[in-house]
């Protein structure tokens, strides 16, 4: 394993290393956000795949796009839009992963809905992330108001709204970026470009190659970035973060990966794509990545990794243990916030 100074000197020889300008402890905790929502996501499959939950719907191998992108905002500023897979998001934003199973099982202590929504609702006022609806791209429209609130307000705030990019067929997409685009809004659009949308292939979706080719349309920036590298889409999203808040309006950066599980856990994705596809995308696993350049960079040690692993299975296991024995929802408070006043014949 290199040390620091060896690393320092390749630097010096080769040019700048991809994390310049990030500190140590960040990426180090980038690194700890990618294996912990990792680790959730693999209890959450097992929970369901026993029986203990109905349903589930999962990012992985798209870590290094969720935290990338988080850690390039300011938390308690900005405003977060997200979409069913961000589960890295969640995690890299503040939400524990005894919050996250409290949301799977439907609980009633729950920060997303208090049981109220399915799974992957994903929402937290504290930490200004904002419920999505469940047709898909309709956080978009809502981030772009979010935005428009901002701008008129006179406030820093920078909104990031996320989606698949099979989401981005869907005309709230494509309201919101033209809306975006006239107002010159503080709005970010992160497309997880996974290569299919359900079982649709990206070529059966459009007929370019990139989703930020579209940005162009609306008279905004459009970039694309390898998604498995987290430096790369933490650079990429922190430099349209910074022009937003100027006030340089909207950008879409599309981040290039790939889901390595099915769509959901009532999906047989043996149907439209082979098992080599999928063996040939796992050997390119974002967090095996990310941990071997912080092993060479000599940021991270084995020592340290083994003794982070542990704490976070420990965690996932508590997390497990409390919120399947959390209280469940009230039934009488089924309609609290659904009406502005409670309609007679209901308890």
């Amino acid at each position: 394993m290199a040390t620091a100074r060896e690393s320092a000197r390749r630097s010096t020889k080769q040019g700048a290393e991809p994390h310049v300008g990030i500190p140590n402890d960040q990426l180090l905790k980038m690194y700890r956000d990618m294996v912990l929502t990792r680790r959730v996501t693999d209890r959450m499959i097992a929970l369901q795949r026993q029986g203990r939950v109905a349903f589930f719907i999962s990012g992985q191998g798209q870590e290094a796009t969720q935290v990338g992108v988080t850690h390039a905002i300011k938390r308690g500023t900005d405003w977060v839009f997200p979409y069913y897979r961000d589960q890295g998001v969640c995690i890299a934003l503040g939400m524990t992963a005894r919050e996250l199973m409290l949301d799977l099982f439907g609980k009633a202590e729950g920060p997303c809905s208090h049981g109220r929504q399915m799974p992957s609702h994903f929402g937290h006022a504290a930490l200004r992330m904002v419920s999505g609806s469940s047709p898909v791209a309709t956080q978009t429209l809502h981030a772009v108001g979010c935005a428009l609130a901002a701008k008129l307000r006179g406030l820093p705030e920078v909104c990031i709204t996320s989606l698949g990019e099979g989401s981005t067929g869907q005309g709230d997409f494509h309201e919101a970026m033209n809306f975006a685009g006239v107002h010159k809004l503080p709005v970010i659009f992160i497309v997880e470009n996974n290569g299919y949308a359900i079982s649709q292939p990206q070529s059966k979706e459009m007929a370019v190659k990139d989703v930020a080719d579209r940005a162009a349309g609306y008279g905004f920036r459009g970039s694309v970035v390898d998604g498995n590298d987290i430096m790369a889409v933490y650079q990429t999203t922190r430099w349209a973060v910074e022009e937003a808040r100027r006030g340089h309006g909207p950008s879409l950066v599309e981040c290039k990966t790939y889901r390595i599980v099915p769509h959901s856990s009532s999906d047989d994705d043996r149907r439209y794509r082979t098992r080599k596809e999928v063996e040939e995308w796992v050997k390119r696993d974002p967090i095996d990545r990310f941990q071997k350049y912080l092993l060479g960079a000599g940021i991270l040690s084995e020592e340290t990794d083994e003794q982070m692993r542990a704490g976070i299975e420990e965690e996932v296991t508590d997390a497990v243990r409390y919120a399947e024995q959390a209280a469940d929802p009230d039934p009488a408070e089924a309609l609290k916030h659904v009406y502005a006043h409670q309609p007679t014949g209901f308890p």
